[in-house]
């Protein structure tokens, strides 16, 4: 079993940037597909982006292809999300989540095993 903990979550004006972290326990982390998901008031928790394993495989949602950049670093147990270019719509709770199974890049929150608690991401217009 893992245990994730995301940090760097606050409020930033619009086009501005936050880095996102979560750090996982145990020394599976490798092992490990990552999915960082959001979910904005009266919506539904949705994938924004994915990694594989080793780090070389990305995915991302359209809505933040190009300003989203989701990275890892399996020498620290650690997934991040850089922000940029936020806007009023990236406010929400964001999510990082581990998945053990084989493949990578799901999309689905059933599909993943593992959840954080989350981070606020405020953006203001």
């Amino acid at each position: 079993q893992v245990q994730l903990v995301e940090s760097g979550g606050g409020m930033v004006q619009a086009g501005g940037s936050l880095r996102l972290s979560c750090t996982a326990s145990g020394r599976t982390f490798s092992t490990y597909a990552m999915g960082w998901f959001r979910q904005a008031p009266g919506k539904e928790r949705e994938i924004v982006a994915a990694i594989d394993r080793s780090g070389a495989g990305t995915y991302y949602v359209h809505s933040v292809k190009g300003r989203f950049i989701i990275s890892r670093d399996n020498a620290k147990n650690t997934v991040y999300l850089q922000l940029n270019s936020l806007k009023p719509e990236d406010t929400a709770v964001y999510y990082c989540a581990a998945d053990r199974k084989p493949g990578w890049g799901r999309g689905r929150v059933f599909e993943y095993d593992y959840w954080g608690q989350g981070t606020q991401v405020t953006v203001s217009s």
